[in-house]
């Protein structure tokens, strides 16, 4: 089936040849260029056939399908010999450049033989002599041909290299590649990548260039101790490939950077985003390349015991990365014996054995903001959570190989709220879950319908952590079932007490929020009261359980009352505090008399008594490091720290949550929060102006709460990572992070909340943008701007997005687009004004307009501000007041702005003159006698150069010269001065 309607004509023929010029290459492109060969077969003119065939081999070129490349080239060379007039200097030179692609084509097909190369090498010779033609893109190709077979290039790469460039001399860019790979071939890293600094550094760039030196270029920068560099290429040169099938040689050498640098996680990821690959790729030297890339990879991760791991692989059934390896290493045996067999060399085997014996180069480079191990991507258990790991510092904890032992330990660890017993009931869960468990018969242990109730209990313990109350509501009221059943009362009413605070707990659509969320907390806690009234036969850590939960529902109604000091609230809560301690403290129960003092602490900070607080917390501490438990240690430094940072004290208060992570990594995450203690320590390092650090604990934070299964809390977190990642300026570094969250699995199926993963996108555009990739920024804006614009909830969102999407359009000159986005966003500002979002939009796009199209676009330029005009006098109205310059003044100087781009110059002086006005004289404010200075000088300068009045130009920048120096603003008449000194040299 055609991919768009047929042309019917020449001029929609070369209409569809410019618009699949604009595709990137891969599949439709080549098919739609198939196409317009068809189709331009049906009319007399040769010429566009000839453009046809262009299209089409270029196709077929960047398309990675070397074997069609030569046979369209053929047909060109027919119609060239039979009639050459056709063909005019442009023509003439496309044909005789391409040349080197069908060179190029043949080597990559070792079913051509290598007599039928150096056949083509003479044609390509005797026919650039024939047509007096320089010879050195002649003998480029001999070199690369000697490169390809192994054979001693010393000769050939100075018959090259020594030659000086003509036109039909491949780019500088790909010409600095290949003298670097001649140095790399010999040995000498660092002379390779002097010859390279020109194209890493983006002073030479093509087609493929610098992505294809990036790649070839990472191993030497790490073997040469350039690891940032290596690590900024990874990033900039992968964005540059990926995906890309005439590139896939490119992304294997990324993934074997991966392997090497201890990033085999991301690695996989990698291998993931370009599983097209396996597929696409019809260039057996490609291939080789690609598949040796991923065997290296796939090495290494097998090499570290994680050959079960799902990898993506050839299309039509799942792999593991054992299954994958085999059949890769298979498949790149064959191409490169193939390539040997043809060359009568060892080479390719020999290139291929050196990548695959490499040995790692660095145990660990950290090449994203999102860290991870090959332990953190596989898969979880289906059943619920499993325990973090448990520790680093501390011995890992002890999981008895007895299943009495371990049930036995798993309740005693339990009864004292131990981290460690989450090791133990994840054991016990997956032992259970197993078709063939036999429950011990050992009363010591009791039956199983106990077990299910704890494991059940265990589960919804997690589900409260995880904020999913209803959840936890149902699992503990499940747990009292058995419970009852089993003959347990006293585990019944703590369970039933669970789910209480739990039901008070879930989230309501009640218009009164917090009073009615404090309510439901008031009579979770009087069903609290009485059941433990109505409960005989506790044992003691049970009543001092069923206390702390009385004591939680209070301190939960504080703190969502908002009411500081409000005594009706904080009196109960201390006398519920007071008789947990006091039980706890007779029973000698440690670590619910830490929890008491840890809520008295709480108590007074939510009340507002901060001092009291941090003197409760200080008491706590020096009692958890005598007699512990240690691990309340992290949570209590918490506190702490956050009284510090309310006090004012921001060194101290990272002083304490940095001790207090540094004592978390002793303990299973969860247990502990180690998400929550690097969500703060991120906080305070904002307050202290370390923002690199706070984006590192950012980053942190969010990955553990995504392990946890804490998944919308965590991509909130990375959203917010990502944006102070592109504040920053760390460009790729946003971007990388941003490709992998949305690869995850609940964003690309949808389970996502739909804006949070807009936002996300938001971000990736804008950073895309920032990073000069306007085109994958416009196509993302584009895409988010027709989601948007269904947020029926939200115009305001659909206006911003709308209005960047506009901006965009513009600076890629497709102004007729940008004109429709304008008008959407105009609509949905109008449901939900963004007057200063609005008027720069506007006012950009029309100063792009008049800047590009000149006179041209002097209308529509002029329609953009006359919209702008209009939002302004609406903000007017409103009482609204701009962030920076006012609405009217930025109006008024992009109205002699955009005259000025147009050739309107009176009309732009006019408009100038307008803005001082409304400016007034220059004050004691930087930024606003900078903003008086620029309108001065373009008035001046319109009026000295492009009317060419010089005296009252000069006259004007004389007095405003004048006045900014009497007025400080020193640094402000530079280019006043540097513009008068201009006109009087005219003169």
């Amino acid at each position: 089936m055609p991919t768009a309607p047929r042309p019917q004509n020449t001029d929609e023929l070369y209409q569809a040849l410019r618009e699949n010029d604009r595709r990137p290459y891969g599949r439709t492109r080549t098919v739609t260029a198939e196409e317009l060969v068809d189709a331009a077969e049906q009319f007399a003119e040769p010429v566009p056939l000839i453009d046809a065939l262009l299209e089409l081999q270029e196709a077929y070129t960047y398309g990675s399908e070397p074997r069609k490349s030569p046979v369209v080239f053929a047909r060109l060379l027919t119609l060239f010999d039979e009639q050459p007039d056709l063909f005019d200097e442009r023509l003439r030179h496309q044909l005789f450049w391409r040349f080197k692609w069908v060179a190029g084509a043949l080597r990559a097909l070792p079913e051509i033989p290598l007599a039928s190369l150096r056949q083509w090498l003479t044609e390509m010779r005797d026919r650039y002599e024939k047509a007096g033609l320089d010879l050195q893109p002649y003998y480029g190709q001999a070199y690369r041909l000697a490169a390809h077979l192994g054979e001693e290039t010393a000769l050939a790469y100075e018959l090259w290299a020594g030659r000086s460039r003509s036109r039909l001399s491949d780019c500088e860019a790909c010409e600095t590649c290949d003298r670097a790979l001649y140095h790399l071939a010999a040995g000498d890293d660092e002379r390779a990548l002097r010859a390279w600094e020109p194209v890493l550094a983006g002073k030479e760039s093509c087609q493929e260039e610098p992505a294809r030196s990036a790649s070839y270029a990472l191993l030497p920068l790490l073997r040469t101790g350039r690891t940032d560099q290596a690590r900024e290429l990874h990033l900039a040169g992968y964005r540059g490939c990926r995906r890309n099938p005439s590139m896939s040689a490119e992304v294997g050498r990324h993934l074997e950077f991966c392997a090497l640098t201890g990033n085999e996680a991301r690695g996989l990821e990698l291998l993931a985003e370009n599983r097209n690959l396996f597929d696409e790729v019809d260039s057996p030297q490609d291939q080789l390349d690609f598949l040796t890339g991923v065997e290296v990879l796939l090495q290494r991760v097998e090499t570290l015991g994680h050959g079960e791991l799902p990898a993506a692989g050839f299309p039509g059934r799942t792999w593991t990365v054992t299954g994958l390896r085999a059949e890769v290493r298979g498949r790149a045996a064959d191409l490169a014996a193939r390539f040997d067999d043809r060359n009568g060399t060892t080479a390719h085997t020999d290139r291929r054995s050196t990548r695959l014996d490499r040995a790692p180069l660095l145990d660990a480079l950290e090449l994203t903001l999102r860290t991870r191990s090959l332990d953190d991507v596989a898969p979880a258990a289906p059943a619920a959570p499993v325990a973090a790991k448990a520790s680093t510092a501390r011995t890992t904890a002890t999981v008895p190989e007895s299943l009495t032992e371990l049930i036995r330990q798993a309740r005693s660890l339990e009864e004292e709220a131990h981290p460690d017993a989450q090791a133990c009931w994840a054991r016990l869960r997956t032992l259970v879950a197993a078709r063939d468990y036999t429950h011990p018969e050992d009363p010591a242990v009791g039956p199983l319908l106990r077990l299910r109730a704890d494991l059940l209990a265990d589960e919804a313990n997690w589900a409260g952590d995880k904020d999913e109350f209803a959840d936890a509501a149902a699992l503990h009221e499940e747990a009292a079932g058995l419970y009852d059943d089993a003959g347990l009362p006293g585990h019944a009413a703590l369970a039933r007490a669970c789910a209480l605070l739990a039901a008070a707990e879930i989230p309501t659509e009640d218009a009164d929020g917090p009073e009615a969320k404090a309510a439901a907390l008031t009579t979770a806690h009087t069903a609290l009261v009485r059941l433990h009234e109505e409960t005989s036969g506790l044992a003691p850590h049970q009543e001092a359980r069923l206390l702390r939960l009385r004591a939680t529902a209070l301190g939960l109604r504080l703190q969502v009352s908002g009411n500081s000091g409000n005594e009706e609230h904080v009196a109960p809560l201390l006398a519920e505090v007071d008789l947990l301690h006091a039980f706890a403290t007779r029973h000698g129960i440690g670590g619910q008399v830490a929890r008491a003092l840890l809520l008295r602490a709480t108590t007074y900070a939510l009340s507002g008594d901060l001092p009291a607080a941090l003197t409760e917390t200080n008491g706590l501490l020096d009692r958890l490091k005598e007699h512990g438990p240690a691990w309340h240690l992290p949570r209590v430094l918490a506190l702490r720290g956050r009284l510090h940072l309310g006090l004012q004290d921001a060194q101290a208060a990272h002083a304490d949550l940095s001790e207090g992570l540094r004592l978390a990594a002793d303990w299973p995450a969860d247990a502990v929060d180690t998400a929550r203690l690097h969500a703060e320590l991120a906080e305070i390092c904002m307050h202290l102006g370390r923002p690199d650090e706070a984006l590192r604990h950012l980053t942190r934070s969010a990955e553990l709460d995504l392990r946890r299964g804490s998944r919308f809390a965590a991509f909130c977190t990375y959203s917010g990572a990502a944006q102070l990642s592109l504040d920053l300026g760390r460009v790729e570094d946003t971007i990388a992070l941003l490709d992998s969250l949305l690869a995850e699995p609940d964003v690309t199926t949808g389970e996502l909340d739909d804006r949070l993963a807009a936002q996300l996108r938001l971000i990736r555009a804008r950073a895309l943008h920032a990073g000069d990739d306007l085109k994958a920024a416009t196509a993302e804006f584009v895409a988010l701007a027709a989601e948007s614009a269904g947020w029926d909830d939200d115009p305001g969102s659909h206006a911003m997005i709308a209005a960047e999407t506009a901006v965009l359009l513009g600076e890629s000159g497709e102004f007729g687009q940008a004109r429709k986005a304008a008008d959407q966003a105009l609509a949905a500002h109008a449901r939900a004004p963004r007057y200063e979002h609005l008027s720069n939009t506007l006012r950009e796009l029309a100063r792009l307009q008049a800047q590009q199209q000149g006179s041209d676009g002097l209308a529509e330029a002029r329609a953009f501000l006359a919209d702008a005009g209009r939002v302004a006098d609406e903000a007017r109205a409103a009482a609204y007041e701009a962030h920076g310059r006012s609405l009217d003044t930025a109006l008024a100087y992009e109205h002699g702005r955009v005259n000025a781009y147009a050739g309107a110059y009176e009309d732009a002086l006019t408009a100038l003159e307008q803005a001082l006005t409304l400016l007034g004289e220059p004050g004691p404010e930087p930024d606003r006698a900078g903003e008086w200075a620029e309108c001065v000088r373009l008035a001046a300068a319109v009026e000295g150069i492009y009317l060419e009045r010089p005296a009252p130009a000069l006259t004007r920048l004389d007095a405003a010269v004048s006045r900014l120096t009497a007025a400080g603003h020193t640094e402000e008449t530079e280019p006043l001065t540097a513009l008068a000194d201009r006109l009087r040299d005219e003169e």
